[in-house]
């Protein structure tokens, strides 16, 4: 028997399992009772098989375009984008766009657990592999649409967050955080990443998105990095360097320059459950 077609009978036999226990009726609640200093809660259901709703991906119909409040006006600033995540504005008003997606997992055999976590990836538009690139938009002459489009920089490993500092283009990969030089107006980087610090990563990666920001002054950079699970079910051992059982961001320290010579790093805000992103330190 092909291992599709067993994958297929497994998941016809759970769902029609799903449908038996769609009749439990839900608990009937008036929506403001969950407000306030003393809301009323529901009770916690348990059931077999638990309620996932996973929205399904659907890109923009040509011409459809989002109703703004009066006096703005929406434009598609950039089309066909492979899965871009991240944006950061150079100074110029160049756009750099992150075109990333999770790393490859290592493949330990086939589970149920992984079987519909896929599907449930693939319906969010979230399976794709990653393109690990940096592309950058410029719109040359204002009227919203970029029209100017060159890799940046390509051969990453997941890259996510990026800023530029003190000449320099810090990007944050899911592993290590790199710098590449800058020069303003630059449409193309082929000079090597220079490693400033490894990152959590490993085989599980469970939050696998890294961000940075630099400090005012240049002399400091913060990592955002995620737990690797969602409650501490991986143990506490996945979560070294990480946080117990939740997340932490980093600080990084240096010299002047951020040179690695002097580069050192620190702990900061740990129990954080999962720091995408963050503002000015």
């Amino acid at each position: 028997m092909h291992a599709g077609f067993s994958q297929n009978l497994i998941i016809a036999g759970l769902g029609a399992l799903i449908v038996s226990c769609a009749g439990v009726p839900a608990q009937k609640m008036v929506p403001t009772s969950g407000y306030g200093p003393n809301p009323t809660l529901p009770k916690p259901t348990s059931t077999l098989i638990p309620t996932v709703n996973v929205a399904e991906a659907t890109g923009w119909q040509k011409g459809d375009m989002p109703t703004p409040a009066k006096g703005l006006r929406v434009t598609a600033f950039a089309t066909g984008l492979d899965h871009p995540r991240w944006l950061h504005v150079l100074p110029n008003g160049d756009v750099l766009v992150a075109e990333t997606n999770a790393p490859a997992k290592h493949d330990d055999g086939f589970s149920l657990r992984k079987l519909f976590m896929n599907q449930a990836m693939k319906r969010a538009g979230a399976a794709t592999i990653s393109a690990n690139r940096i592309t950058l938009l410029r719109d040359t002459n204002g009227d919203g649409v970029a029209d100017v489009r060159r890799i940046f920089v390509e051969g990453l490993n997941s890259p996510f967050g990026m800023t530029l500092s003190k000449g320099k283009l810090y990007v944050a990969e899911t592993d290590a955080l790199v710098a590449f030089p800058y020069s303003n107006g630059q449409t193309r980087i082929t000079a090597p990443p220079e490693k400033i610090v490894d990152l959590p990563a490993g085989d599980i990666n469970h939050h696998w998105t890294k961000d940075v920001i630099a400090s005012p002054d240049g002399r400091k950079l913060y990592v955002t990095v995620g737990s690797n699970s969602n409650a501490g079910e991986n143990g506490i051992a996945a979560e070294k360097n990480r946080a117990a059982p939740s997340l932490r961001w980093i600080g990084l320290a240096a010299a002047p320059g951020f040179s690695r010579p002097g580069c050192a790093t620190r702990t900061g805000s740990p129990g954080i459950p999962k720091p995408v992103s963050f503002g000015s330190p």
